[in-house]
């Protein structure tokens, strides 16, 4: 390792590395949490066994920003509803001097911030290996498996990849990000040993790369490539039907083996800690607009009542149908994107080469060697007062110049977001919020 980036990883180290005073006030208040929800329990009537799990458990968490997951372990035999309901009242009961805010996985648990320290308060059932019940029996075992292969060298391994991929902005499995897990960042330090050879090998990853620590795939490499179709497989080493990295999108994978290539040739500080983006004044914005010569469309809309997670999710659907739509349409899409403030604001945004297009548009026919299929079409455009020239064959086809129902682009969403929005592929709840709020604002 050359001295520039030796340097740079001693320094990225230093500030990742919880001081003792953080260590000591992050597990007194995990030991203090874990008391409390065995009490509440307790009140309740019912079994439960209460672990700290995840990075605090490990001592993998990264300075200043400690996550500390507590686990209540419930007996196979509570009802799926009580699971769902009667635990969520449990931590809300052990947490009621915090900011509590109720999220939704596969099911619901509490988010709860105590002197700026976030807490999750996760039911799961407590079962064998292998006999899951919830998305989050796994959980236990992920951190005992993990634990039992780590020392203190490999733990700072595991801050400098997390740090890496948080600079970068993958580092996450929520949907909003679509990136790296925490538990995932551990997986790779643990199969490559160190950062750095993780990243040497993620410059040399492609789409639909896999890596099976554990060997359950040994001799059936085609099985898993049939199993798993996402861009990154990790199979999970404590259950071989899970795929670690599913939550990873391409894009995501993309800026992580990108990153390391730039990284490795000139290695820098700011990939770990980038300089704060400032924003542009609205007198720059319209001058960078200007500049582009394209139209920006804003499809505007309000609250929508759901979790971060499931909005998320809801939005990238939207976005993608809407996407399809609108280029369908005849409407170049140059970028789009989405935001969200996830409480009462959301746009829609694209990037148009025009918003407005000729009213002419040529409209391909059937083959002529489809002899009903043209008759129909005949018929059809010959009767037809959007014709405006033709029917005529070209290139063995028959075509028709027709007039376009929309020639711009904000007449064509303002209609179909209103009124059409079921043919559209719009998320239920989206839809919703589009209804009742909608406002399309073009360009300035």
């Amino acid at each position: 390792m050359n001295s520039e980036l030796k340097t740079i990883l001693s320094e990225v180290l230093r500030r990742t590395t919880p001081s003792p005073d953080e260590r000591n006030r992050v597990f007194k208040l995990a030991e203090k949490l874990k008391s409390r929800l065995g009490k509440a329990a307790e009140r309740e009537g019912v079994e439960v066994e209460v672990r700290v799990e995840g990075s605090v458990a490990k001592d993998t968490w990264l300075r200043k920003s400690p996550d500390i997951d507590i686990f209540m372990l419930v007996p196979p035999t509570v009802p799926r509803e009580t699971f769902e309901t009667l635990y969520l009242k449990i931590a809300k009961a052990a947490t009621k001097d915090a900011k509590q805010v109720e999220r939704f996985a596969e099911h619901p648990y509490l988010e709860a911030t105590i002197d700026g320290i976030l807490l999750n308060l996760v039911p799961c059932y407590h079962v064998k290996k292998g006999e899951w019940m919830s998305a989050t029996d796994r959980t236990p075992f992920h951190t005992d498996y993990v634990k039992a292969l780590l020392n203190d060298n490999l733990r700072g391994e595991i801050r400098l990849l997390k740090q890496f991929m948080k600079g970068i902005g993958v580092y996450g499995a929520e949907i909003k990000v679509g990136g790296f897990s925490g538990y995932l960042c551990e997986l790779l330090i643990l199969y490559y040993s160190s950062f750095k050879r993780a990243l040497e090998a993620a410059c040399n990853w492609n789409a639909g790369q896999s890596i099976d620590i554990e060997a359950y795939y040994k001799d059936e490499v085609r099985q898993l490539k049939s199993i798993f179709q996402e861009p990154l497989v990790i199979v999970d080493p404590v259950d071989r039907e899970r795929n670690a990295a599913s939550a990873v999108r391409l894009q995501a994978l993309n800026v992580f083996m990108a990153a390391s290539r730039r990284f490795l040739t000139a290695p820098s500080e700011s990939f770990f800690y980038p300089l704060e983006t400032k924003p542009f004044s609205s007198h720059e914005l319209m001058e960078s607009f200007q500049k582009r010569r394209t139209s920006f469309i804003f499809v505007r809309f309000e609250k929508v009542n759901v979790v971060p997670d499931v909005l998320w999710g809801q939005l990238y659907k939207s976005q993608k149908s809407l996407r399809k739509f609108v280029s369908r349409h005849g409407f170049n899409i140059v970028h789009d994107a989405v935001w969200s403030d996830e409480k009462n604001l959301n746009f829609f945004i694209f990037e148009l080469e025009h918003k407005d297009l000729p009213s002419l548009k040529k409209h391909l026919g059937p083959p002529l060697v489809k002899k009903e299929d043209c008759k129909s079409f005949l018929k059809k455009h010959l009767e037809s007062d959007r014709t405006l020239s033709g029917p005529q064959i070209e290139g063995g086809r028959w075509i028709v110049d027709i007039t376009r129902e929309y020639t711009a682009v904000e007449d064509l969403l303002a209609a179909h977001l209103r009124h059409g929005r079921r043919g559209l592929g719009i998320a239920e709840h989206i839809a919703h919020a589009i209804e009742s709020s909608l406002n399309i604002l073009v360009d300035k």
